[in-house]
Order: structure tokens, then C-alpha cells, then sequence
């Protein structure tokens, strides 16, 4: 196993403004740290609060920070700097008032710019579960109800751009729509959002290129339009680069089992290879007119290196510009390790990143970093009039440090992190759902199984499966509906498993909920499964307990290669008796104690010395578990961990599988996600155990 993943950049903040103490900041960007991670941490010290000083209005809710705040989620998604975390609440909070409304938030506008902002406020709701933000949400979801649309059906770009849809609006409204219909359970809406992105591709993408081109007016009335097709001259980069965005990120929250998902992963798989066949040879990079690059041929040459041939030069006056060139390696990154495209394709988003450090990124001496390279606007119609051309696109001025080209580049850099990590199981099809679904079409529904992530295998996939019966808690949303929580892949709050779930999918697993007693149907479609801290009536009125049949299935899985993954608590938050029946089945006994307890402020008595050699945490650290059970092996368990006398995590070799114990639930986000005492490693032990059970899977 590798080592433990190092401890990522701390960036301290000053109390009331968020401004970052000088000598910190330089120490930090000084550090041995990824780009991406430098750039964040510049944005942070650059633009307090998300003030971005190179818009014409600072501090203006605006879709450019919106942008810069989506590559900071990123970010903390991929590294688990809790600052970051800080950073977009801190920005999010100049506008969002206590009863929920959005300072300076224009309704007569109508226009899908001001929904992107829309992505950050509803993060926020989903860590912090605070009312406001759910109403500030809301609000913006009822601006997408009121918004003007075309004959067909498609969402005007703007109130004063009539019956025209423009490739922007696609990252700026469905996203947000997507995660909102998800947090808030809106299904129905998933109809329409599918919708907007398939007309989009439907009539603004060019047969003879693949390309779409920048606006389409279904009208034919503006100047710019085709008469014919109503579609803008040009491929624009950025444009094209907002709408792989937008059809990656949506898929995220899409569902598993909707008629229209298989289109729109049809859809991004086509588009991003047509745009990398507008891919520059020699630098991996993207032209402002993606069409109108070199016709550039390569070849082997001398010693196994690729030589170039220019058959013809880029038009004049054409350039390679950051922003698209980002937004493609973002989004053929993120298809590749969600398993949309094939595992080779990643190699021309690393071609492009490298290069992409080089042309655009200055490292700067107090550490900072700046970016060139990004065209600062680009639009169609208007005053001044915008053509659409050739010639306008390329006369758009280029600017250094621009708000939407860092946010590319942190969109782009938080997936180039990940993706030198072996990712077993790609050129698989990944769905994400919200109810009971049949897996395939060879078998019968599965009940109960609410998939996150599952994957149609043509490889040997890795599924991991979280139980949601034997912890079954529900909770309100701020906005009334019913949901699962604790310890569930879809809860972003202090008691989710989402950063743990980020760490499967990080090496390649799917992610899916068990909402029934597990049988041996439902847990065949799963390699790992994971048990955590079975309900009391305290916590849940109608627990469900472990009973013969499911720990019998349970057996049987494991022993026929499963990897089962359980984790207990103190006797005060969990059930021992009937839990006890499944984990003695693999010589495992969790012991009703209150272990490790922790008073406040003091933390020490958390601490958990876990040592080299284990096999899954490589050369060891300090963890923190807060009051905890202990363990007793007996036959084929061994004690893996122990501190002072008590066993912490135990190992057991079954039959074929593997089951590993825990006396804590250990990741979850309150202690894995940065925000609290990152220095015991919370995250990296959640990568660590993430990276072991993958691999013991596919053994």
C-alpha cells in the first residue's frame, strides 16, 4: 500500500473579514503542494470573502464568482481543506440574509447568469442544514420557473435575448437545478433539465465538425443567426467548454433510472471526443475557435518521440485560450474517473494540463500564482453589437487573473489530483438515483437498493454498498421532505458519509444504499458493504435489528469474496445484542462500552496511535475516535489496531472475503472533511481504508 496521503495546506484566516495573515499565506503557497491547491489558496488571499477585485463589479453576485466558487468545492472535495469550506460559506453569507432572501439579486433580469451562484448556496445548506440557505435556494429555483422560453421549449439566455439559448446557460441553470431537484425531491424536474441540454444538442451541434456553436436563435431573427438553422457562425471554446461542464456535473445528481440519463452520458461522450479532435496536437490545449487551429499531423519519430507536421497554420489572429482549455480537462478528466469515457482518454487530459502550467500559470515569488490567458467575454448580439464571428471572437480582450478562468483551473486541477490514483473498473457507464431500481436488465428490481453511483460493468466493477436499514434515521429537510441521514453517501452534514464515499469513487467504486434487510440478491450487486452504528430507539423509534436471515446472507457473501466493512460506537449511540450476531460470525465481538471519551476542550483522550504495518494505512499516524466501543477477536479475527490494551480495529479473513472492524464510524464528514482537527487524519485514513477495500475487492 502507499503511504498515507500528506496533510494539505492550512490557510489561516483573520477573525471577522477573512483575510489571510501574510506570513501564513506565504508559508503555505511556499509548501510542496498540487497548482491547484496554490491557486485556491491564492484566490483565498487575493479575494476575501469572494470579492473578486478583476470583475467591474466587486462583490456583485455574478455567475464569475459563482465559477471561481464551484473549482474552491472542488477543491475541498478532492483535498479536504477545511478553509476552502470557510471561504465559499464566508462568500455565500454577503448575500444570503437571515430570512433567506439574496442582496442585490435583480429578478427582473431573467436571466440564467444569476442562477450559477445558486451551486455555492446550496453546498452550504447541505453541510450546515441551516434554514436560510434552503430559502435563498428556493428563491432561485422559483426565478427558473418564472424564466422566459423558447417554441421548443428551451430557456430564454436572458430576458433581453429573446428565443435564443446560448451554450452558457447550460452550466449556469441545470447543475443547480439538478442538485436542488435531488436535495429537495423534485423527480419531476429532472424531465425538463434533460430537456434543455438535449435541445441544446440537437440543434447547436454541427454535423460536419461535431462542434455546437455558441447561440442558437429558434426564431432566425437575430442579425447573427443563420436564416436556415438559427444557429450563431462560430465554435467559441469557452462556450462549448461550459456545456461538457454542465453535462458532466449534472449527471452527478441525474437519476440512475431516468429514460433521458443514457442520452445525455450519449451526449458527453460525443461531445468530448469531437472536441478532442480539435485538441492541439503539439500542446493539448484548445483554440478560442475551436475549428480554426493548424491543421497539425504527428508522428513517430527518432527514439519513440512524437514529431509534429503543420499542414497549414492556425487562421491569424486565433489563439489558445485558458478558460476552454481548463473546461475540457476538467470535463474529460471527471468522465474518465466516473467512468463516461475509457481510461485512455485521460492521457490527453494530462497532455493538456501539463502544458497548460507552462503557457498560462506564473508562479509568483511571495508563492502566488497567476493565470493568463482567459478571454474576458464573449456573447452574441447586444449593445455594442456582437457578431459572432471569427473576427469578434478573437478581437475580445485577454486578461490575467479572471474569476471563471480560475475556477476552470481549480475545476480542472481537483481532478488532474486525482487522476494519477489507479481507478479499477473504468469505461464503465455510472448512474446516480433516488429510489428502488432494477440494476440491469437481467435481473429483477432489486427492492430497496437506492443507487448513488452504480456502474453498468463491462470490467470487474466495484460497487460499494452502504446499509440504510439497520441505520435508518430520517431527518426534514428545511424545505419539509423526509430524508435519509448518518452515515449515508448522500449526506453532506457533520453525520454524512460523503467524503468517505468520495474516497471510493476516487479509486474507482460505485456508490449504492440499502434500504431493506440486506438478502443475498440486493448484496450481489455490491463488493463492499458497509455497517454503520446499528440504530437504538433513541436515535430511531422502529429500529431495525440484525436478524438470522440477514446475517446469514450477510456469511455467505463474505464468504464467497465481499468485503464487509463494519463499524460500531459507544454503548450510549449503538445496538450491541443483535449486531454482535453478525460480527461473531467472523470472530468479531463488539464490547457495550464507553471508550476513549472525550470531554471538551480536551481532545487526547480521542487519540489513537495507529502504527506501521497494518496493510492498510501505510506507514501510520495519530487518528482521533470519539468515544468508541472496543473489540474481542476470537478464530479468524485479528486485532489489526490496539491502544492501551483495547482492540480498535480488527481483521478477519472469511472464505474468500474479508471483513474489517471499527469501533467508531470514524469517517464521517465531521472528522474527515477538514473542518475539524484535520491534523489527526481523518481523510486520509478514509482514502487509505477506501484504497484497501477496492483492492480487496477486485482480488
Amino acid at each position: 500500500m502507499k503511504l498515507a496521503m500528506g496533510l494539505v495546506a492550512t490557510v489561516i484566516f483573520g477573525c471577522a473579514t477573512g483575510v489571510l495573515a501574510q506570513k501564513e499565506i506565504v508559508q503555505n503557497l511556499a509548501a510542496p503542494i498540487s497548482p491547484a491547491q496554490k491557486m485556491a489558496a491564492t484566490a483565498i488571499r487575493q479575494w476575501p470573502a469572494g470579492v473578486v477585485s478583476t470583475t467591474g463589479a466587486p462583490g456583485k453576485w455574478a455567475y464569475e464568482e459563482g465559477v471561481l466558487l464551484d473549482g474552491i468545492a472542488a477543491e475541498w472535495h478532492t483535498t479536504a481543506n477545511g478553509d476552502d469550506f470557510t471561504y465559499i460559506k464566508a462568500a455565500v453569507d454577503k448575500y444570503v440574509t437571515d430570512d433567506g432572501a439574496i442582496t442585490g439579486y435583480k429578478t427582473e433580469g431573467h436571466t440564467l447568469d444569476d442562477i450559477e451562484m445558486g451551486r455555492a448556496v446550496l453546498l452550504v445548506y447541505r453541510v450546515t442544514q441551516q434554514e436560510k440557505y434552503a430559502k435563498a435556494a428556493k428563491f432561485l429555483e422559483d426565478q427558473l420557473a418564472l424564466q422566459p422560453r423558447t417554441a421548443s421549449g428551451g430557456y430564454w439566455h436572458k430576458q433581453i435575448y429573446p428565443n435564443q439559448m446560448w451554450l452558457d446557460g447550460a452550466y449556469m441553470a441545470e447543475p443547480f437545478r439538478a442538485a436542488y431537484a435531488q436535495t429537495f425531491q423534485q423527480p419531476q424536474d429532472f424531465d425538463d433539465i434533460a430537456k434543455q441540454l438535449l435541445l441544446m444538442y440537437e440543434h447547436m451541434r454541427d454535423p460536419s465538425t461535431g462542434l455546437l456553436r455558441h447561440g442558437w436563435d429558434e426564431s432566425k431573427a437575430m442579425a447573427w443567426a443563420d436564416k436556415k438553422i438559427g444557429l450563431s457562425p462560430e465554435a467559441w471554446g469557452r462556450a462549448e467548454g461550459w456545456y461538457c461542464m454542465a453535462l458532466v456535473d449534472v449527471l452527478d445528481w441525474f437519476p440512475g433510472n431516468h429514460l433521458q440519463r443514457a442520452k445525455l452520458v450519449a451526449a458527453l461522450e460525443q461531445t468530448l471526443k469531437d472536441v478532442m479532435q480539435y485538441q492541439d496536437l503539439s500542446t493539448g490545449l484548445w483554440w478560442q475557435v475551436m475549428d480554426q487551429g493548424p491543421n497539425v499531423v504527428g508522428t513517430i519519430g527518432p527514439a519513440g518521440k512524437m514529431q509534429y507536421k503543420t499542414r497549414h497554420p492556425a487562421k491569424e489572429g486565433n489563439y489558445l485560450e485558458a478558460s476552454a482549455s481548463a473546461m475540457f480537462i476538467y470535463s474529460i478528466a471527471k468522465s474518465v474517473r466516473m467512468g463516461y469515457l475509457p481510461q485512455v482518454y485521460e492521457e490527453d487530459a494530462q497532455q493538456g494540463w501539463a502544458t497548460y502550467q507552462k503557457r498560462f500559470v506564473t508562479y509568483n515569488p511571495d508563492g502566488t500564482l497567476t493565470l493568463h490567458g482567459t478571454v474576458k467575454v464573449g456573447g452574441l448580439g447586444g449593445m455594442p453589437y456582437r457578431a459572432g464571428t471569427f473576427d469578434y471572437y478573437i478581437h475580445e480582450p485577454v486578461v490575467d487573473q479572471d474569476a471563471k478562468g480560475v475556477g476552470a483551473f481549480l475545476l480542472a486541477g481537483s481532478e488532474m489530483e486525482q487522476s494519477s490514483i489507479e481507478t479499477p473498473g473504468q469505461g464503465l457507464t455510472s448512474y446516480q438515483i433516488a429510489g428502488p431500481i432494477a440494476l440491469s436488465k437481467k435481473q429483477v428490481t432489486a427492492q430497496g437498493v437506492r443507487v448513488q453511483d452504480v456502474k453498468d460493468v463491462r470490467g470487474k466493477g466495484v460497487t460499494a454498498l452502504v446499509d440504510a436499514w439497520f441505520n435508518s434515521q430520517t431527518r426534514k429537510t428545511a424545505l419539509g421532505q423526509t430524508e435519509l441521514f448518518h452515515y449515508k453517501w448522500n449526506d453532506d452534514s457533520n453525520n454524512g458519509y460523503s467524503f468517505f464515499g468520495r474516497a471510493l469513487q476516487r479509486y474507482g467504486a460505485s456508490l449504492a444504499e440499502l434500504t431493506i434487510a440486506p438478502t443475498s440478491a440486493a448484496l450481489a450487486q455490491a463488493q463492499v458493504y458497509i455497517v454503520a452504528s446499528p440504530d437504538i430507539p433513541a436515535k430511531n423509534p422502529n429500529p431495525h435489528y440484525m436478524d438470522d436471515a440477514s446475517g446469514a446472507a450477510i456469511e455467505a457473501w463474505v464468504k464467497a469474496g465481499g468485503v464487509l466493512l463494519l463499524f460500531s460506537n459507544d454503548r450510549d449511540n449503538t445496538e450491541f445484542t443483535y449486531f454482535n450476531t453478525l460480527s461473531e460470525r467472523f470472530g468479531i465481538h463488539f464490547n457495550p462500552v464507553l471508550s476513549h471519551h472525550v470531554i471538551e476542550p480536551d481532545h487526547s483522550t480521542g487519540e489513537v496511535v495507529i502504527p506501521p504495518g497494518t496493510g492498510i494505512f501505510g506507514e501510520g499516524f495519530t487518528a482521533y475516535m470519539k468515544d468508541t466501543s472496543t473489540i474481542t477477536t476470537s478464530g479468524p479475527a485479528r486485532s489489526l489496531v490496539t491502544d492501551h490494551g483495547d482492540v480498535m480495529i480488527a481483521l478477519a479473513h472469511v472464505g474468500k472475503g474479508t471483513v474489517l472492524a471499527i469501533t467508531d464510524p470514524w469517517f464521517y464528514n465531521e472528522y474527515a472533511d477538514g473542518r475539524k482537527m484535520g491534523q489527526y487524519k481523518g481523510f486520509e485514513a478514509a482514502q487509505d481504508v477506501a484504497e484497501w477495500a477496492v483492492h480487496q475487492a477486485r482480488r
